[in-house]
């Protein structure tokens, strides 16, 4: 995926490293379920799955060594700039030496998170940078053994949240720019002045060495969360990735762990819901069975970004995650936190305003499904055993009528708790006498089904 040190400590770094800019290509590898071993998956992961659709809204944390740049000189993205400035590997891994984030303190961030009403988190434990942030045993390259902070962040993250009652979940790259047995090289890493050589099926080891570590060391884990799939140009990538293999393992290890893969592509045996990054899942797109996640950055970055300072209204994000579970989906809002370990004050604020709204409309999201309206262009809906709830995004006028045969018993207006009149005829209902406030977010009306 794509995108407070101070400016000074930033440009100290800058000096350290030569850089210059580039591009990146695309992606797209054809793969072949027909290849596929059947998965039959466990009860355990069935009710996972029902859990997550109920969830309905996580954050997302792109944090390691890249968020020290904060993503000066970057075109496309703070996470991106080992990429993007040409940084060669023994570089880049200076950085690790001004690794220092003492401000972090996973209880706040925790906290913060549950008052914005998510109900789990996904962190990413190895970016694309292949430098991992818990305590590898597999690896030198982590925050224990080559950063001054000598701690394990993910154990703390993790104690907290089982603590707190919200799931973890781990994002992992299976592209790594660092590992020297990533070769074939794929479409990115290419300046990174690793030899051009490499045994591929240690590389596979290795990365499944490090998802066992961390199915093994952190309790319950919620999902893994795969990315850089789509870096490999080979034909027969299906096989290359051996990815029944690991899908495999992980279902072993842990039977609840959800998987999900961003390869930009249809679902494939083993993987227990579909993602999609910055855009919401649409009638176009290839839908499956299994749930829907969304997930999107508060800017244009996923990761910290010194210069990046167009952020969507907290209006813009609760629109999005009411438009998501409407389809049926889940929202996962990513924030990169700070190199100091804090999270961007800006973004806390937001995240408080997402939860207030949720203290008050969490009824029509939590445990609902989409529908039974499919998005119209005034919103959409969300429904449970007990009522249908009526998203109003786009939509002034005093009256809206919908096709809607299921018999209502009254009709609510969440916000004022006041009723709403409404007249229901044969396959339709009309809302009447509607008023709306214009710092509202969404207009909420909830639908009492007949007992």
């Amino acid at each position: 995926m794509r995108y407070t040190v101070n400016k000074l400590n930033c440009l100290l770094i800058l000096v350290l490293l030569v850089f210059s800019s580039v591009g990146h290509a695309g992606t797209g590898v054809a793969i072949d379920p027909s290849k596929a071993q059947a998965y039959t998956p466990a009860p355990e992961n069935l009710k996972a799955r029902e859990r997550f659709q109920d969830n309905k809204f996580g954050i997302f944390l792109h944090w390691g060594l890249y968020s020290q740049l904060g993503g000066v000189g970057s075109p496309y993205g703070a996470e991106w700039i080992m990429e993007d400035l040409r940084i060669s590997g023994p570089k880049y891994q200076r950085l690790a030496e001004f690794f220092n984030p003492t401000g972090f303190d996973a209880e706040q961030w925790v906290k913060a998170f549950k008052d914005a009403g998510a109900k789990y988190i996904v962190i990413t434990s190895k970016h694309h940078d292949g430098f991992a942030m818990y305590d590898s045993k597999v690896s030198n390259f982590d925050i224990v053994d080559s950063t001054p902070y000598k701690k394990d962040p993910i154990k703390e993250l993790a104690n907290s949240a089982h603590k707190h009652g919200l799931q973890l979940f781990f994002y992992y790259s299976q592209l790594d720019w660092h590992h020297p047995d990533y070769y074939p090289w794929g479409r990115t890493g290419h300046y990174t002045k690793r030899e051009k050589s490499g045994d591929w099926e240690k590389y596979l080891q290795f990365q499944d060495a490090q998802l066992k570590e961390l199915l093994t060391q952190y309790g319950p884990i919620g999902g893994i969360w795969f990315d850089g799939w789509w870096d490999q140009e080979d034909s027969n990538n299906w096989d290359n990735w051996q990815l029944q293999r690991t899908y495999k393992m992980i279902h072993e290890l842990q039977p609840a762990t959800l998987i999900v893969n961003n390869h930009h592509r249809f679902t494939v045996p083993g993987e227990d819901y579909q993602g999609f990054e910055q855009q919401l899942p649409t009638n176009q797109e290839r839908l499956g069975e299994l749930p829907l996640e969304m997930a999107q950055t508060m800017n244009g970055s996923w990761g910290f970004s010194l210069t990046d300072d167009n952020y969507k209204t907290t209006k813009e994000l609760v629109q999005t995650l009411v438009s998501a579970a409407g389809r049926n989906s889940n929202y996962l809002l990513n924030t990169g936190p700070m190199p100091n370990g804090k999270i961007q004050p800006e973004n806390l604020k937001t995240f408080a305003e997402i939860g207030q709204w949720l203290k008050v409309f969490g009824k029509s999201i939590y445990g609902t499904r989409g529908g039974p309206i499919s998005p119209q262009n005034w919103g959409v809906s969300t429904h449970n055993d007990e009522s249908i709830f009526i998203h109003i995004l786009n939509w002034q006028a005093d009256t809206l009528s919908i096709e809607l045969a299921t018999p209502i018993k009254y009709a609510t207006n969440l916000r004022t708790s006041k009723p709403v009149n409404f007249k229901q005829f044969e396959g339709a209902i009309t809302l009447e006498d509607l008023q709306f406030d214009n710092e509202e977010y969404v207009q909420v009306i909830e639908l009492k089904l007949n007992d």
